[in-house]
This record gives structure tokens, sequence and C-alpha cells, in this order.
């Protein structure tokens, strides 16, 4: 059923609907403290067009309602792999980070006092922050490369030019090493947070951080299944 309704409020349209929170902020609309108003009321003080708020609303109840297709990422070829990780899984990394230190930001100055978890839990944030860019980084500057050049001279029964790190093996290890030390860090904020179990006085961006934060853990664990399961072997395979 079309979503059409702008009288509904702010806050029920995030707390229903997977995903709205995000697309308020990307609107500038706030589902926090002023989300008890109408829809309808903060776009026209915003200047913002309802219908257009309405029709992100209407596509993101629509992906929650329709399960994905299954792709079968072992038909893939490594290229094909590695777009798919980076278009997908980088891109939401990266753009996840940012903003859950946003509103870290936010829940902490409003809650901190009375959730000491908060600052364990952003500490472990920040040291998986500071894990995952620059190994992202090395991946698409340096590995990924390498690895769509093997899949390249391998399709032409050439050998690749030997890498500056010897073999792919070596880069392989570290990133392995990196991933379990990311799971660490996610395994650690899961427990601080008890399962993400907001407390009783949590306000809307309290629970919004805590959305974020299993929702970036459910795709890192995507993110590195693929490459520890699928992409690693392959390139170790195809060298």
């Amino acid at each position: 059923m079309e979503l059409n309704e702008t009288a509904t409020t702010v806050r029920e349209y995030a707390a229903t609907i997977p995903g709205a929170t995000r697309l308020f902020e990307q609107f500038g609309i706030d589902y926090c403290c002023g989300g008890a108003r109408p829809l309808a009321e903060v776009c026209e003080e915003r200047g913002i067009d309802p219908n257009a708020v309405l029709v992100g609303l209407n596509g993101l109840a629509r992906e929650a309602a329709e399960a994905p297709e299954a792709r079968d990422f072992a038909k893939m070829s490594m290229t094909e792999l590695i777009e798919h990780i980076v278009s997908k899984h980088h891109v939401f990394t990266k753009s996840e980070i940012e903003r859950i230190e946003r509103l870290f930001e936010k829940v902490i100055a409003a809650h901190g006092d009375r959730h000491a978890e908060l600052h364990e839990i952003r500490s472990d944030f920040n040291a998986l922050a500071a894990e995952l860019l620059p190994h992202m980084l090395k991946e698409e500057q340096v590995l990924f490369p390498y690895m769509a050049q093997i899949e390249l001279f391998s399709s032409r029964d050439a050998q690749a030019p030997a890498p500056m790190f010897g073999t792919v093996r070596n880069p392989i290890r570290m990133m392995t090493i990196e991933h379990e030390t990311a799971g660490a860090l996610l395994s650690n904020m899961r427990l601080r947070s008890a399962d993400y179990a907001a407390p009783g006085d949590a306000c809307p961006t309290f629970v919004a951080l805590y959305e974020a934060l299993e929702g970036l853990e459910r795709d890192l664990h995507e993110h590195i299944h693929l490459e520890n399961n699928l992409l690693f072997p392959r390139a170790v395979a195809a060298e």
C-alpha cells in the first residue's frame, strides 16, 4: 500500500519504516526532539516538498516488504565481485562511519552522563573506523587492482607481473588479520550495548544510533564473508 499521509508524524514513520531515519537526515528533518510533529508541518517549515519525502519512504517500505533476490556471488568473476564489494560495502561503510560519528556526538551530549557504556562503545567504534578506513583504501588502491590484473592475464594465458609484495598471499594475510580485529570490535560493541537494546530513557536519536551500529555490523559480516570466503581464495588459486 502506498504511503500518502503527510499528517502522520515524523516519529511514527521513523519508528515503522526501516531506513527512514537516514532518509530524514538527508532532508534535514528532525525525527528526535521535533519528531512528534506531522510530516506536512515539518516540510512546510523547511521548504521541503512532502511528496519527495513520501516517495523516499515508499521506496524504503517496498524494499522492506520485498525479499531481495539471491545473487550467486560464486559465479561472478573476481572483477565483478570486487566491483560489488566496493560499490556496495565500501561505499556503505564509509557513509555509515560518518553518519554514526554524528549520531554519537548528539547521543553522548544528551545521555553520556547517565550511560557510561556509550563512551566505551564509542571508543570501540573509533578503533573500528581507524581500522576500516585505511584497510579499504589499501584494498582499493593496491590489492584489488592486482587481483583484477591476475584475472586479466589469466584470461590471456599469461602471468601477471610480480607485485612489490611478492605474492597475493601476503596482503591477504594482513587483510584477514584486520578482519579479525574488526570482528572483535564489533563483538565488543554488541556486548556493551546489550545486543543493541536501547534503554528505557533512550530518545529516537539514541535508538537510531543503535540501529545504525547494528546495520553496520550486519553489512560488515556480509562484506568480510565475500572477501574471506570467496574473493581471497580465488585470488590465491588464480595467482
